[in-house]
């Protein structure tokens, strides 16, 4: 198994073509360029508080022709803060996140403020520390505990990734509204 496959895990969320996505931490843009690729005549909102590795995104995108990734800066901590319409969404991606978020239950409510009904959300992160990499052992957050972060916010676990990477776990969580 690779340290992590991104291209495997994203394969997990069925994204198709005209789709609405949203990255929650961009990082190198990995996801982002491969959800680009799925959603064709979609868009992918590529979002981090790191403005230096937005720029080398929305600089790489460019280079590669991804037309459909718009950038933006965003701090997952305070409400609102991707500036995206309620119920804008069909899916996103939080790979490598939420264990650096302190303020989980604000990310996981915007998640869901953004979400479609029905819109799933990949996560992946990291299931321990590992040779220093990753975050230290205190801020690693368990599958148990994020999975039931997202059923405690309105979330179903719709499907486990038993190989999301090394070191690492994976699940896509479902939001059902209540109407």
């Amino acid at each position: 198994m690779a340290f992590s496959n991104p291209a495997k895990n994203l394969e997990a969320l069925n994204l198709g073509d005209g789709m609405v996505v949203v990255d929650f931490g961009v990082g190198s843009g990995t996801y982002s360029f491969l959800a680009s690729r799925a959603v064709g005549s979609g868009k992918v909102y590529a979002l981090d508080i790191q403005r230096d590795l937005l720029d080398k995104v929305q600089k790489e995108a460019s280079s590669r022709g991804f037309s459909n990734i718009e950038i933006l800066s965003a701090d997952f901590e305070k409400p609102e803060s991707t500036r995206l319409r309620e119920n804008s969404v069909d899916a996103g991606i939080v790979s490598n996140t939420l264990f650096l978020v302190q303020e989980k239950k604000v990310f996981i409510e915007e998640i869901k403020r953004v979400l479609r009904d029905g819109g799933r959300v990949l996560v992946v992160d990291w299931a321990d520390s590992f040779g220093g990499l990753g975050p230290q052992t205190e801020h690693v957050l368990s599958e148990d505990n994020a999975q039931k972060l997202f059923k405690e916010n309105g979330f179903t676990i719709e499907k486990v990734l038993y190989d999301a990477g090394d070191h690492h776990y994976g699940f896509i969580a479902k939001l059902e509204k209540s109407q």
